[in-house]
């Protein structure tokens, strides 16, 4: 069985980014914070995925001040709505040809140590 080529973007690859992305993709933007409490990391590695999908165009940054304080704010792109749901197809695919692989085995293959 072969393997189709698969459109992975390297960019929304990382799980972190991943979840942040799907995040974005259904709210109109997100508070750090939340975003940070979701992917359950550091402020830190937050912001450098941040920088990263802000680099590649896939989100918008804004800062705000809200109850006397400074606060980020992240939205999705068009282009990052695009890179995301075709990094999703590409998982969904990929999805696909393990199911079928799984359903051609007829004996479990022996597992090497």
């Amino acid at each position: 069985m072969s393997v189709p080529s698969l459109a992975f973007d390297p960019v929304i690859h990382p799980p972190a980014r991943l979840q942040i992305m799907a995040v974005l993709a259904t709210v109109q933007d997100a508070e750090f914070a939340m975003l940070r409490k979701t992917a359950d990391i550091s402020d830190s590695v937050l912001s450098k995925h941040l920088s990263a999908l802000s680099e590649a165009g896939y989100v918008r940054l804004r800062k705000a001040a809200q109850d006397g304080r400074q606060r980020t704010w992240a939205s999705i792109t068009r282009a990052g709505r695009a890179a995301f749901r075709g990094h999703v197809a590409a998982l969904q695919a990929l999805a696909g040809v393990v199911e079928v692989a799984t359903d051609e085995v007829s004996e479990p293959l022996p597992v090497r140590a």
